[in-house]
């Protein structure tokens, strides 16, 4: 199966979780659902060859998040009175703008690795790839980029996870399991 149809399946996974998430009226369900949309932008963003992004956005979204909205349901109460929300027509329109625009976007994109996208003829990648290892001394340029060149941006999402993580424990701790 080629990357395409996967990043589409991906797509069609998240499009499908996102609107779950907004249209089911059981919380649960619906933080269920929007884990679910946190997880397929995680694996887009693996796919995207981004894997910091990834890892930031399954820990913090897709697991610390969820494990949050979900102890914060069990000590609310939970009415059930439909299975889902109705949506105004301003809300769908809306949607469906944001839906044209994004499906107008994307096929002007390049192709994803093409030979002529601006991040492989570009003056700065051709610094990276010139100047990494003689700066930074790290035999990978990939892992020169990210702690030489973005290390604050590198440590900034480290800090989130970590905050994330101390926060969900400290939750934990005190939480009262009735």
């Amino acid at each position: 199966m080629s990357s395409t149809l996967l990043i589409a399946a991906v797509l069609v996974f998240m499009l499908g979780s996102a609107l779950a998430a907004a249209l089911l009226r059981d919380v649960v369900a619906s933080i269920v659902a929007f884990a679910g949309y946190s997880f397929g932008v995680a694996v887009l963003w693996a796919f995207l060859r981004a894997p910091d992004v990834a890892l930031t956005e399954a820990a913090v979204g897709a697991g610390i998040t969820t494990v949050l909205f979900l102890l914060t349901i069990a000590r609310t109460t939970v009415s059930r009175s439909e299975r889902f929300e109705g949506i105004s027509l301003r809300s769908g329109l809306a949607v469906v703008a944001i839906i044209v625009t994004v499906g107008a976007t994307v096929p002007a994109l390049p192709a994803m690795g093409a030979a002529g996208t601006p991040v492989l003829d570009g003056e700065v990648s051709q610094y990276y790839l010139d100047n990494a290892y003689e700066q930074t001394e790290v035999t990978n340029v990939v892992t020169a980029i990210l702690v030489g060149y973005r290390g604050f941006d590198t440590l900034g999402e480290a800090a989130v996870v970590f905050a994330a993580g101390i926060a969900m424990l400290l939750v934990l701790r005190q939480e009262e399991f009735v």
